[in-house]
């Protein structure tokens, strides 16, 4: 399975009234993940884009486990959990330093043609993108 990794920036901005970090800036680090793992496998969804397909969130879980504060250095680990023909399902880990947990999730993407938003086939209209996500994804067992 292959685990991609990404420092997350935290900013003043992002705490709120009672100096955590608002919980909506996960959603934001699960995104910044999904796309940190695609661009490490050598892919682009911006890309994608340009092809004419986007792949649009269709189910967020998220769970926390540890309050994150502004000053706390912390990560994102981001790994493909499902790999379907029409929905690819990542999984999430925030990790704090020192290798605690602070939440974890899933999202959903299913790829859809941008101009009308109709589901494709991920297998069929991008192969080599899909076979790569069956290389690293998380086997049962891991």
């Amino acid at each position: 399975m292959f685990v991609s990794t990404k420092e997350i920036q935290l900013t003043y901005a992002d705490t709120d009234m009672m100096g955590v970090i608002y919980h909506a800036n996960y959603l934001k680090w699960f995104e910044i993940g999904r796309t940190q793992l695609i661009e490490d496998i050598g892919y682009s969804y911006f890309e994608m884009e340009k092809a004419g397909y986007c792949a649009p969130v269709y189910k967020v879980e998220a769970t926390y486990k540890k309050s994150v504060r502004y000053g706390d250095k912390v990560f994102v680990k981001t790994w493909v959990e499902e790999n379907q023909g029409l929905k690819t399902v990542y999984g999430y880990q925030i990790v704090n330093n020192d290798g605690d947990v602070c939440a974890k999730g899933t999202t959903t993407h299913i790829v859809v043609k941008k101009d009308n938003f109709k589901p494709v086939q991920f297998k069929k209209f991008f192969p080599e993108w899909f076979n790569k996500y069956e290389d690293i994804k998380k086997k049962a067992g891991q």
